[in-house]
């Protein structure tokens, strides 16, 4: 019970410091010590004032006079036999506010090391994350939720950690401060201290209406992230039928969305900042009254914690500003938590067994995957021969991506399991696995970058570099295209390779394929936007790479997949049929349906 409700306070009021100490460890206590360094020794430094006023009107005797508890520093000074005087006191004096300041600039500093520290660890880690993220939990995420998260809700972030922290070590000054006004005059401290507090019973349906907003902005940033995205992708399609206006009109709403949210968080930050300082003011000033009409207090015992308390009362306003300013961003951290663990808990799950090639056969044994409730293939099992090719054709929807998506290990079978030679995909480092994969996709991805970039990812100018780059745009049929080019593998395709054609950017993708070093070739649907005399030549050049590679075809053009070695035929997630495209002719009813129609 005692465990449940620890866990229930950590929960509800520790997140925030758990999420950045996951992330910074004790760099978050010598911040804060820094913090404590530089309010001891500014209000050591105060201290010394009144001694110093006693000297200036020659009364040395009574240097220690409403010092209160605080005497102990003159004690100090005399024990060192440092005698008092207008200099000594004045020395003293600047020592001590002269440690402050190193140590404010070590403070300061350090700050902003840290902070750049946890952002760019925080980015690192979401990169990561990111990259082990499981395909099947990517293709049901939000891609606006991504982009947000990743892009702009990261600067949000590192503001509510600067707030967070900033509004923590003012908080360690009030305290230092109010320590300080305690030692000196204990009564006076104490009936300031409860009146400071309740004030701040005030602000709490603020605070909740900051945070509660700072959550909308993040929401509304996924939906204006996601939109943009969309706009940028269906940019041609919308312009050419007339609805990127009305497309326009839906961004508009989300600004909108965003904007209220930021207006509402405008306002509560405007009546705290008007408020918060008459309020505390007004507090000093009920308890001075009461201090002396009531108590018969003597002013000039006051004026120490008079001076602590002004310190105490900057720095709390000063909290109270940097905490309302962390609640604005705060929304930014609760999702970036969520988030990351969101990427933690659907990391992709690999094995151990590093495959540095891959020259086994691969076999599907009862393999049966879903997406959600719906059943995608059923009962599968198929073997693939290395070095052999294999198309797989059906209709829409019958699982042809779906069954190569398994092979090249993007996705897991739900029932079943798929093999390399003896050994289960379960068991293997699925990335090393993977780079010995090309696959080609029916949207072609191009980088906005040179065409060599986009071809060998980058690699080296070498000589053997440039021969394989080469060597690749021939075998996709690109290379005298790319010698006419001004620039030729210099120059820039631009944003998603909008310099060149749809049929272009496909060869692009083919190129980069061949000039990996890989053993499997996937062609999903791969040369369905080129012409037929462009598709001929490719096939052509794939047709020469038979039995030095294993390829998988996906394809609705029939007439590509002739001399392919098995034609798998799906139906409804179900192999109907399996053999070369002639045996089928004469033995599969739906394939010679499909061929027929196709006239092929």
């Amino acid at each position: 019970m005692i465990m449940k409700m620890i866990n229930s306070f950590v929960k509800k009021n520790l997140i925030h410091f758990t999420f950045f100490y996951n992330h910074l460890r004790y760099r978050i206590f010598i911040t804060l010590g820094l913090s404590l360094l530089v309010g001891v020794l500014d209000g050591f430094g105060l201290a010394m004032f009144l001694p110093l006023l006693h000297i200036v009107d020659g009364n040395v005797s009574d240097a220690d006079s409403g010092l209160g508890g605080m005497g102990f520093i003159l004690t100090g000074v005399e024990a060192l036999g440092i005698p008092l005087s207008l200099v000594s006191v004045l020395s003293i004096i600047l020592v001590f506010f002269t440690l402050k300041g190193v140590f404010k600039f070590l403070e300061s500093y350090y700050n902003v090391h840290t902070q750049q520290y946890f952002i760019k660890k925080i980015r690192y880690e979401n990169v990561d994350l990111l990259s082990n993220f499981s395909f099947k939990s990517f293709v049901k995420s939000d891609a606006g939720e991504i982009q947000n998260t990743l892009g702009g809700e990261v600067g949000r972030v590192s503001n509510a950690y600067r707030g967070y922290f900033l509004s923590i070590q003012a908080g360690i000054l009030v305290l230092v401060y109010f320590v300080l006004a305690f030692v000196t005059n204990p009564q006076f401290a104490l009936l300031v201290a409860v009146g400071g507090g309740c004030s701040n019973f005030v602000y709490k349906k603020i605070f909740e209406k900051t945070k509660e907003t700072s959550k909308k902005i993040s929401k509304g940033g996924h939906g204006f992230q996601g939109l943009l995205i969309q706009k940028v992708s269906f940019f041609k399609y919308l312009k050419a039928t007339g609805f990127i206006k009305n497309f326009g009109l839906k961004l508009k709403h989300s600004i909108d969305y965003i904007e209220e949210a930021n207006r509402k968080i405008g306002l509560y930050n405007s009546i705290l900042l008007s408020t918060r300082e008459p309020l505390v003011m007004f507090v000093v000033v009920v308890v001075i009254l009461i201090q002396v009409s009531y108590f018969g207090e003597n002013l000039s015992v006051l004026i120490l914690s008079l001076l602590f308390f002004y310190r105490a009362l900057n720095a709390l306003v000063e909290v109270q500003n940097h905490w309302n300013y962390f609640l604005n961003m705060s929304g930014a951290l609760d999702n970036m938590n969520k988030f990351m663990k969101n990427l933690k808990n659907n990391e992709e799950v690999t094995g151990s067994i590093s495959v540095n090639q891959i020259k086994e056969n691969i076999s599907l044994r009862n393999v049966s995957f879903s997406y959600n409730t719906e059943k995608v293939l059923n009962n599968i099992n198929l073997d693939i021969i290395v070095n052999k090719t294999y198309a797989f054709v059906g209709e829409s929807g019958s699982g042809k991506s779906t069954i190569v998506n398994l092979i090249a290990g993007l996705l897991p079978a739900d029932i079943g399991e798929v093999y390399l030679g003896e050994n289960s995909y379960k068991n293997l480092n699925i990335e090393s696995f993977q780079k010995r994969i090309g696959y080609i996709t029916q949207e072609p991805v191009v980088y906005s970058d040179t065409i060599y970039n986009n071809v060998t990812h980058w690699a080296e100018k070498s000589k053997r570099n440039i021969e394989k780059f080469w060597y690749a745009l021939e075998k996709a049929a690109l290379a005298d295209f790319i010698k006419s080019l001004p620039m030729q593998e210099n120059e820039l395709l631009g944003n998603n390779g909008i310099m060149v054609s749809g049929g272009q950017k496909q060869r692009i993708s083919i190129a980069r394929e061949l000039f990996k070093d890989i053993d499997v070739l996937i062609m999903d649907e791969a040369t369905s936007a080129l012409d037929t005399e462009t598709e001929r030549s490719i096939q052509d050049n794939i047709e020469a790479l038979t039995g030095k590679f294993t390829i998988l075809i996906v394809a609705h053009r029939l007439s590509t997949i002739r001399s392919a070695d098995k034609v798998v035929v799906l139906n409804k997630g179900s192999i109907d049929a399996i053999g070369s495209f002639d045996y089928l002719l004469q033995s599969s009813l739906k394939f010679k349906q499909m061929v027929n129609f196709q006239e092929v």
